[in-house]
């Protein structure tokens, strides 16, 4: 699906087109590291949900100059194309976001995973709502508005997914350290029971 809007949105000019298929991008790595540390322990899943919420927020910042470039130019997109493909991208993003809807409170990682398909969803429908809004404005301004805003949604849900991996990343650190503290509790020798006599007597029956 990347590479279907990425060719949309090079070819029909527009810069939301092209933002929701870095969105692709990103979830289809963000979707392989969450496979691969699924079964890992809470810390290796905060560290990975870290770096999908790095990744989201430079992809956020990169619309967010390409956005600049496309109105310094006055760029017009082809608002049909536009419509089509976002509207392709919709059906198949309000399916995954309707399959991780039961993950949005699990841990960091899947929390991250449950973000990006709904973001996914949303940038959709604004991609449909800048298409309309080309085609009855005769301008390139609602691409450039629903671009920007596409770029608000994607630094904001990688500031939230940073926030919570480097909390439990601290809880672990914490109660890592708090272990560490702790000596081990050992029975000392005089309350340890001596089972020679009694293992004697037992063998002595026989």
């Amino acid at each position: 699906m990347f590479a279907i809007e990425i060719g949309a949105g090079l070819a029909a000019g527009s810069s939301s087109l092209q933002a929701d298929s870095l969105d692709f991008l990103g979830d289809a790595a963000n979707y392989a590291i969450s496979l691969g540390v699924a079964g890992m322990v809470l810390g290796w899943r905060a560290r990975a949900a870290l770096v999908k919420g790095m990744t989201l927020f430079a992809l956020g910042a990169w619309v967010v100059a390409t956005t600049a470039l496309h109105a310094y130019h006055g760029t017009l997109p082809k608002a049909e194309l536009m419509g089509a493909v976002g509207f392709l991208a919709l059906v198949t993003n309000g399916a995954v976001a309707l399959m991780l809807y039961r993950f949005r409170g699990g841990d960091a990682n899947m929390r991250s995973v449950w973000i990006c398909s709904r973001n996914d969803a949303i940038g959709n429908v604004a991609v449909l709502l800048a298409a309309i809004g080309v085609f009855g404005s005769g301008t390139g301004w609602p691409d450039v508005i629903v671009a920007s805003l596409m770029a608000a949604l994607s630094l904001s849900g990688g500031f939230q997914i940073m926030r919570h991996a480097r909390a439990e990343l601290r809880g672990e650190a914490r109660l890592r350290s708090e272990t560490s503290r702790t000596p081990s509790k050992q029975v000392p020798a005089k309350f340890k029971p001596n089972l020679a006599p009694a293992l004697i007597d037992e063998f002595a029956r026989y």
